[in-house]
């Protein structure tokens, strides 16, 4: 069982599994070093994902469940920032490519099941001027992902109803549901994408190969 705890910037996730689960994996932490090309930058953030799934995998095979603070499958970031016309739709584009190639691969997929906290933005704020132990950049655009992020699960919750729960509970660990037969169907990941409100086309671009690497 893999299960995703998620959420906009200062919902909770990190303090919600340090409190309720062992061993977890954790959230990406920028280096400030992320390549400025945008194809490479692609390359980069499909390798940042394939490799937290083979960690949830990992943990999953230890432990039983593997619990990860963001999903592997962070796609919905580039959507999101595009969707807010904060980020070209280009490089949503780029990292849907890489993404389906990673899934066609059998290197990332879909959890098992997706704990969603959501906040109001006030509260989100309050929360982040409230946390002296960690410093949340870009705070005022990633706060605004709050919306596309519900966009992006409700979507998912529609097309494979049960998975997604609305809650990150102060109790601890909910019911979760059965594991999925197949967590890198390539067709849910298509079927996700076509779900979700349209983007602005993208503008025309030289086509440049998608490459996994390793």
């Amino acid at each position: 069982m893999i299960v995703v705890v998620e959420g906009p910037t200062a919902a909770g996730k990190t303090s919600w599994c340090r409190r309720h689960v062992g061993r977890y994996v954790a959230e990406y932490a920028a280096t400030g070093r992320e390549p400025t090309d945008a194809v490479v930058l692609a390359r980069h953030w499909a390798r940042v994902s394939m490799r937290r799934w083979a960690e949830a995998v990992d943990l999953e095979r230890a432990d039983g469940v593997a619990f990860c603070d963001t999903d592997p499958v962070k796609l919905h970031y580039s959507w999101g920032m595009a969707a807010l016309g904060l980020a070209p739709r280009a490089q949503f584009d780029r990292e849907l490519t890489v993404t389906r190639e990673a899934f066609r691969a059998g290197r990332l997929g879909f959890a098992d099941a997706v704990l969603v906290g959501l906040p109001e933005r006030e509260t989100l704020r309050q929360r982040r001027d409230a946390d002296e132990t960690r410093r949340r950049r870009n705070f005022a655009a990633h706060v605004q992902l709050r919306e596309p992020l519900q966009q992006w699960y409700a979507a998912l919750d529609r097309l494979d109803p049960g998975r997604v729960i609305w809650d990150l509970p102060a109790e601890g660990v909910p019911k979760l549901p059965e594991p999925r037969a197949e967590r890198c169907a390539v067709a849910l990941l298509d079927a996700l994408v076509d779900a979700l409100p349209p983007l602005r086309p993208a503008a025309a671009e030289p086509a440049r190969p998608a490459v996994i690497e390793t």
